[in-house]
């Protein structure tokens, strides 16, 4: 396992950058990020950005030096790549993510203000805040965990609809198609033996504030769904694989 970086030669934000990957670990990559004092906001889903000033550190720091192109050639061949538009946030990949149906894949989580392409998009997730800054989340019995609404689209329905009607029949909260935006996707990679239940691969990722306090939620002693702050909302998500985005798009309210 080898820890790489390019020379600094990247102009943005009035200053020159580097990339530091890995060519095997994201665990190893965060690990040497850390000690070497990198914020984790540098991350990009498959390598961090690093200032200029900070080249050489790494470098003492044992980063061995590859020109930019190699870099790409490395994350390709260690599967650690993730791909994104200019524009885009890599935020993580989760990798080996196994489903409550016995299929697996790796995960790329993006920050995104484009929709996914509508003929590969299968389900929608959609994040909603009332106007005290509290948030919806929903308990699933299948996948037991608490998340946001979302699901699965149906036959001639947008991504955008899917997400309203999931969160209607979900919570009982009627959403405007107005005021829902988006802000990424996931991005799924089945893994070799998979048999990949649904056509497409990305699960587009909204967000929308109401301009009430916590309207009521359907009752539902089965799948309930309640109105938390952010803490509890950390508490319930933190360490699943979907949390990474879902802790970016909070922090943007924060």
């Amino acid at each position: 396992m080898t820890i790489w970086i390019d020379r600094p030669r990247w102009q943005a934000h009035g200053r020159l950058w580097s990339h530091l990957i890995s060519d095997s670990s994201l665990a190893e990559l965060h690990d040497f990020a850390a000690r070497l004092g990198i914020p984790s906001r540098g991350f990009e889903g498959d390598h961090y950005d690093v200032p200029q000033e900070w080249y050489a550190a790494a470098v003492a720091a044992g980063a061995q030096v590859a020109s930019s192109s190699e870099l790409i050639a490395k994350l390709l061949a260690s599967g650690l790549r993730l791909r994104k538009q200019r524009g885009e946030k890599g935020v993580a990949r989760a990798l080996g993510v196994t489903f409550p149906d016995g299929s697996r894949a790796d995960v790329d989580l993006v920050l995104s203000q484009r929709h996914p392409p509508d003929s590969a998009t299968f389900a929608a997730v959609v994040y909603v805040s009332d106007a005290n800054g509290r948030w919806v989340l929903v308990y699933s019995r299948r996948r037991d965990e608490w998340s946001a609404p979302g699901g699965w689209r149906e036959a001639g329905e947008s991504p955008v609809h899917t997400a309203i009607r999931e969160t209607w029949e979900e919570t009982g909260v009627r959403l405007d198609p107005d005021g829902i935006e988006p802000v990424g996707y996931e991005r799924f990679h089945p893994l070799p033996g998979t048999a990949w239940p649904v056509m497409g691969s990305f699960l587009a990722v909204f967000r929308t504030r109401l301009d009430e306090a916590t309207p009521p939620l359907k009752a539902d002693a089965g799948e309930p769904a309640k109105w938390v702050e952010v803490q509890e909302l950390r508490s319930l998500a933190e360490g699943r694989w979907w949390w990474p985005l879902a802790e970016r798009i909070a922090e943007r309210d924060a």
